[in-house]
């Protein structure tokens, strides 16, 4: 039973939900009552919209298989939808749906990376695609999310080519981006485009959090040239809070979705029916969606002023997704601990849940912990202010 693939053994298994289970231990163990900066989601219920379609669904008995690539009406929504957000003709052919934008990813990196393949990540970046890439036998390279006091998070696009080689094959681009929170300008999301275009690699474009963007303008690759050579994520978890629907989609050209329903259809056969019904019914909530990014701006900018009030932390306004990246490099060298070791003390000192920036492959995020402010104003108010306390002793 032990004699497991080998392949197995390049996963790490860290991710942000260990630092979730350690803080269910104490709040089991020392009755304290945890704030949760650690989440990676939506506060707010699913629309009752959306709900209602997926319960009339169920009462239809919409309970069957549905195609590997998802319902012929979904496709053609996210297709028509896209359009007319970003002025490219997109077809049906063009859109997978699939259970939950993980998966897509994880699909995408199956059908491109082989054994001994670079495939350039920005660092810190979210977890998971260092992991697939891994047990691909993929090798991660990292080109670094550099932080300035004053500018914020920025990435130098001459170290994204210094990184490129005759093994890389394909360039991951998250944006909005997690953990930073960075919006990447428009500027220089064009220029990355054109890199991967130039140099013929897959640009895998990881757009979940395009809705979640309070400051700046936000450009989609769907507004380059992308038939070629984009693969494009998106999905229905953040934009409508529908993290436990698992419902994601994929947008390639026509030749590509036929590669990805047929590694649907071993894998998965299909996505849930009835999920899918309900999707079909968020495309008429944007005016709730619009609600929800107004509160998110609210609560980052209440977080935001609450941490700079912490002597030895380094703050930015995140300008995208829902969290926040400080820098708590001071207060880690006066402590004499790293960011896990930190994290670890806040949840059990303080109650108070944040992920290391070490979660987040490879280096850049060491002195950072990552909060969300995906949750109500008061709690983060009293979640900064139980952190505040901890940190002050650590600095004696």
């Amino acid at each position: 039973m032990e004699n497991y693939a080998s392949s197995l053994s390049r996963l790490t298994g860290e991710s942000t939900l260990l630092y979730q289970e350690i803080a269910r231990n104490v709040e089991r163990t020392k009755g304290i009552k945890t704030i949760n900066f650690g989440i990676g989601q939506p506060d707010l219920p699913t629309p009752q919209r959306i709900k209602e379609e997926a319960k009339s669904a169920l009462d239809k008995g919409f309970t069957a298989y549905t195609p590997a690539l998802g319902i012929d009406e979904l496709r053609s929504k996210i297709a028509e939808f896209l359009t007319q957000k970003y002025g490219d003709r997109i077809s049906k052919e063009e859109v997978a749906v699939t259970p939950g934008a993980k998966t897509a990813l994880f699909l995408a990196f199956l059908m491109y990376v082989n054994p001994g393949d670079e495939v350039i990540l920005f660092d810190p970046s979210f977890y998971s695609y260092a992991e697939v890439i891994n047990l691909l036998g993929g090798k991660p390279v990292y080109v670094p999310v550099n932080f300035d006091q004053n500018k914020g998070f920025y990435v130098d696009s001459n170290e994204l080519l210094s990184k490129i080689s005759q093994r890389t094959k394909m360039i991951v681009y998250n944006n909005p981006h997690n953990p930073t929170g960075m919006n990447f300008d428009s500027r220089l999301g064009k220029e990355i485009a054109e890199i991967a275009r130039d140099r013929r690699l897959i640009l895998l474009a990881d757009e979940i959090y395009d809705y979640f963007v309070y400051d700046g303008e936000f450009r989609s690759v769907l507004q380059e040239p992308w038939r070629d050579n984009v693969i494009y994520i998106n999905g229905f978890s953040k934009t409508f809070s529908m993290t436990g629907w698992r419902l994601g989609y994929i947008v390639a050209r026509k030749e590509v979705i036929n590669k990805v329903g047929i590694l649907a259809s071993n894998i998965y056969t299909c996505p849930t029916s009835f999920a899918q019904r309900g999707a079909l019914a968020s495309f008429d909530t944007f005016d709730e969606v619009k609600k929800m990014i107004d509160l998110f701006k609210r609560r980052r900018d209440a977080m935001y002023s609450e941490l700079i009030k912490i002597k030895g932390i380094r703050a930015y306004k995140s300008s995208g997704a829902f969290y926040m990246f400080p820098d708590f490099s001071e207060v880690l060298k006066t402590a004499g601990l790293d960011s896990k070791g930190l994290a670890v003390k806040l949840i059990e000192d303080a109650g108070v849940v944040t992920i290391p920036g070490e979660v987040f492959p490879e280096k850049m995020g060491r002195n950072f912990l990552r909060l969300s402010f995906a949750l109500d104003e008061e709690k983060i108010k009293e979640g900064i202010s139980r952190m505040k306390t901890v940190l002050e002793k650590l600095a004696g």
